[in-house]
């Protein structure tokens, strides 16, 4: 008996249909969202999203529907363009969506910032009254789309516009666009997320009966739960053909295509090679049929649940019906019918991606490979990276044998830089070796060092150390030395230019500098401005290093706006991500917020992956900085998650490291932190080292374990030395203070702090010089010398305060003798001050005299008074008063008496 149909009621959903109805009328009143529906295939999330929209009809809410096939990421704005002629079919919107149409059919040379906030704009501006925007399969979609639907849920909390996305959770593979934005955007609380689950047997039982219009005998829907495990789609199949209740959905789907006319069980496996959704014109041509067998056809389709028709297209009921029928398809019979559908589409104008794909499923390499360079190409000048890589990956599977060796070179190259944009680092360097390989095949030395500093800046990505690095860039200017005309000056001017900054990357300033002035001097004027470009990005850094401030920043900002107004992309996301991390590094924090959020938004819009994570990292270093340790940890796992380079992991561990830190959780501390010292140590770079030997001496001391911090001080000392360095050194220098006071005594710790502070006032960062002061007032507390202690140690709260400094501004509070202060503050991040930090009963003994005038500043008597009581001078009450106030940690008298009244 064919019951196959969807249930009249929705079984198992009661709380996702209150939540959308919540999400409604918030929309309705103004404050609309982003909603994303996840699970599984056949769980029912078009079935859920149906009801919503029709529960948004109800309340007159405008509603527009669109959904994205496989294949669609391959094509930028696929699924856009389809909401766009969802738009112009409905009057409110279809002013709005034929201006959307426009836009993307001419925005082949539109920069993707302004096509994204264009497009953004444009839905946005068609929100007067409630809107619905219904999106379907948001897994299949492409990164430019994801990236506008983000945008709009960014502004729909001010909207009434709520948009609704479903996806499948089990296909968010690494590669796929939807799989970053959503971390990005849950994370970043810009959309909500409830997933849909599996039913349970009374569900089961409860589906079969309002399928079957009434309740069936328990061991049929006993057999149907087993076989279904609870999927709604599967429930559905396995009802339909219940008298022999199949094994399998696609059994279940065959199954029913047998009780179909030869017209229309042939009709099905052929739209079945175009997707999920598919074209009706598109159809017609690839069957041979006249109009009217198709319409008999698809009717039949229509009844028997196995397509539903949309405005110009035809969809599946389910993508797994379509692969069952797909897979039962003879090799041959769908070969044959993949090339008809190539050969119908290009003619048809459809978009290269689709063709490439169909004439490749067809065995036609050689078609295949045509439109997918030419998709490939238009993809990448779009922005859309990962499309672009997808489809030089598909192009080099279907070159030509024939192909010559220069395009096949210059293929390979093309893969190369897409991928590296796109954070796949290993398959990168791997094409980048070929394509040198093949240059040195092609006897073309220019070509062949012209790829070195792009490979390398892969291989750097990788871990690859300096000296690795520094080898290959020199390794390839042997290649050049027989010619000085201006291509081969271009090429020299770039492998010095990379060589300043693998030297700038170890803050081996003066080296740097020295390549960087030789590339400028040898580059052909206004030829190379990508590479100078990339230039300013490292001098500036340098100059920042080397405590040039003014000129550094402003060498930097020159450096972003000239390569975005170039529309150089990779240049521009480095100069973000060089300007933002130096800031974070330098103390500079509200700069740093300042860049680095502009660049994360920059590089997010051109698909600048590598760049992003790193600045995402960097951010997360910086609200770790200054306090605010829960967008922190959101921030740094999230890079960890998503980040593929090297530098964003170890950058990513150190955060990770000092909140676990900061929250007393020692050994994650120690677990995060001695990664990220492995690593770095194999790059041998000071950035990547440094840090993490910090965090591990902080830990040491939080642990009592005074030799290992001192250890991890004089090892970070010893490296920063060597080149001279203040901006990674400043945290050491109180830490070892502090290590040096618990160990060997003032004067050890003094002598350290003279080695540490000469090199923090030989380069004169601004932001670094809070430490000497700092180091100095723990000394003189240590000592006794409470006035000088007061002064110095006064001197360092108001400056780590100014630069908002969380962790040496706390314990510059609580040395002071403020604990509240510091207190309340690590209580505002969820932690207990360290252990170090804590005001025991009495930091040392007071002396006899010391507890007799505490006695008499409990009882609420003044210096003078004291001084009148014990026969001694004013002056002397007062300095005992002093005295004992650094010795129990206190800053005001009430907590003096506080403490008396402990010792009674």
């Amino acid at each position: 008996m064919e019951t196959a149909h969807s249930s009249p009621v929705l079984i198992g959903r009661a709380d996702l249909v209150a939540l959308a109805a919540r999400r409604l009328t918030a929309a309705a009143a103004g404050r609309g969202e982003l909603l994303f529906l996840a699970g599984e295939a056949g769980i029912g999330k078009t079935r859920l999203l149906a009801e919503i929209v029709r529960r948004a009809r109800a309340d007159a809410f405008t509603v527009v529907t669109a959904g994205a096939a496989p294949g669609d990421a391959e094509v930028p704005a696929g699924l856009l363009a389809d909401l766009a002629a969802a738009m112009c079919r409905q009057p409110p919107t279809a002013e709005a969506g034929a201006r959307m149409a426009a836009r993307l059919r001419s925005s082949a040379d539109e920069p993707r910032r302004f096509l994204v906030t264009g497009l953004t704009d444009l839905v946005a501006a068609a929100v007067a009254k409630p809107l619905l925007v219904a999106l379907e399969d948001l897994h299949w979609a492409d990164d430019l789309t994801i990236e506008v639907l983000g945008r709009l849920g960014r502004r729909a909390p001010e909207l009434p516009l709520l948009l609704v996305g479903t996806y499948r959770s089990d296909e968010l593979y690494p590669r796929v666009p939807m799989r970053q934005w959503r971390t990005r955007l849950l994370t970043q609380r810009q959309a909500e997320e409830v997933r849909l689950t599996r039913l349970s047997l009374d569900d089961t039982a409860a589906m079969a009966a309002a399928i079957a219009g009434g309740t069936l005998p328990g061991t049929v829907t006993g057999a149907v739960f087993a076989r279904s495990d609870g999927i709604p789609l599967h429930v559905e199949e396995f009802l339909a053909a219940r008298d022999r209740v199949p094994d399998t959905l696609a059994d279940a789907v065959l199954a029913r295509a047998e009780q179909l006319t030869d017209g229309a069980r042939g009709l099905a496996g052929v739209a079945s090679v175009l997707g999920r959704s598919f074209d009706l014109d598109l159809l017609t041509a690839i069957t041979g049929d006249d109009k009217g067998a198709v319409d008999d056809g698809l009717r039949e389709l229509a009844e028997r649940f196995f397509v539903q028709p949309q405005q110009d297209t035809y969809d599946f009921r389910h993508a797994l019906i379509r692969d069952a029928l797909y897979a039962d398809l003879a090799p041959h019979r769908r070969r044959e019918l993949h090339a008809r559908a190539a050969a119908a589409a290009a003619a048809a104008g459809f978009p290269a991606a689709f063709v490439s794909d169909q004439y490749e499923r067809a065995a036609r390499p050689g078609l295949a490979f045509a439109h997918a360079r030419s998709a490939a190409g238009e993809a990448a000048a779009m922005s859309a990276h990962r499309e672009a890589a997808e489809l030089y990956r598909r192009a080099r599977r279907t070159m030509p044998v024939e192909l010559p060796a220069v395009e096949r070179v210059e293929l390979c190259t093309a893969l190369a830089r897409e991928l590296a944009t796109v954070d796949e680092n290993e398959a990168a360097a791997e094409c980048f070796a070929e394509a040198y390989r093949l240059r040195l095949e092609l006897d073309d030395p220019l070509g062949a060092a012209e790829l070195v500093p792009d490979w390398v800046a892969v291989r750097h990505l990788l871990g690859a150390d300096l000296d690795e690095r520094t080898a290959m860039l020199r390794g390839a200017l042997p290649l050049i030395a027989f010619r000085s005309d201006d291509p081969a000056q271009e090429v020299r001017a770039g492998i010095h230019a990379a060589l300043a900054a693998a030297y700038m990357l170890d803050r081996r300033l003066g080296e740097a500098v020295e390549d960087g002035e030789l590339a400028r001097s040898i580059a052909v004027e206004d030829c190379d401005r990508a590479m100078r470009c990339n230039l300013d990005a490292t001098l500036g850094s340098v100059f920042l290093f080397a405590g040039r401030l003014d000129e550094g920043y402003e060498l930097l900002e020159d450096s972003i706006a000239r390569a975005t107004g170039w529309r150089f992309e990779g240049q521009a996301a480095r100069g973000y991500r060089m300007l933002g991390s130096s800031a974070s590094v330098l103390v500079e924090y509200d700069r740093a917020l300042r860049w680095l959020s502009e660049g994360i938004a920059y590089a997010e819009r051109v698909e600048q992956v590598n760049d992003r994570h790193y600045l995402v990292a960097h951010l997360a270093h910086v609200r770790w900085a200054i306090g605010d340790w829960d967008t922190a940890s959101v921030a740094a796992a999230q890079a960890l998650a998503e980040g593929g380079g090297i530098t964003t992991r170890i950058t990513a561990l150190h955060v990770l490291g000092y909140l676990a830190m900061g929250r007393g959780q020692l050994a994650t501390a120690v677990e995060h932190l001695s990664e990220a010292a492995s690593l770095g140590a194999g790059m041998r770079e000071l950035q990547r080292v440094s840090p993490a030997w910090w965090g591990l001496a902080e830990v040491a001391l939080l642990g009592g374990d005074v030799a290992t911090a001192i250890a991890r001080c004089e090892e970070g000392f010893a490296a920063s030395a060597r080149v001279r360095d203040a901006a990674y050194l400043f945290p050491y220098v109180v830490t070892g203070v502090r290590a040096y006071l618990a160990s060997a005594g003032p004067d050890a710790a003094r002598q350290w702090l003279g080695r540490t502070a000469a090199l923090l006032t030989e380069r004169g960062i601004p932001g670094t010089l809070g430490a000497v002061p700092h180091g100095r007032g723990l000394i003189e507390r240590h000592e006794g010398r409470t006035g000088k202690a007061r002064e110095s140690l006064s001197s360092a709260a108001a400056f780590w305060a100014q630069r908002r400094r969380f962790w040496e501004g706390t314990a510059a509070l609580m040395e002071l003798g403020d604990p509240a202060a510091a207190q309340r503050a690590y209580a505002a991040v969820g932690a207990a001050c360290p252990t170090y930090l804590d005001v025991p009963a009495a930091r040392s003994t007071l002396s006899a005299r010391e507890i007799q005038v505490a006695r008499l500043v409990a009882y609420g008597l003044t210096n003078r008074q004291i001084a009148a009581e014990l026969t001694i001078a004013p002056k002397t009450a007062a300095a005992h008063v002093e005295h004992i106030r650094t010795k129990l940690g206190v800053s005001r008298r009430a907590q003096i008496a506080a403490w008396v009244a402990t010792q009674r």
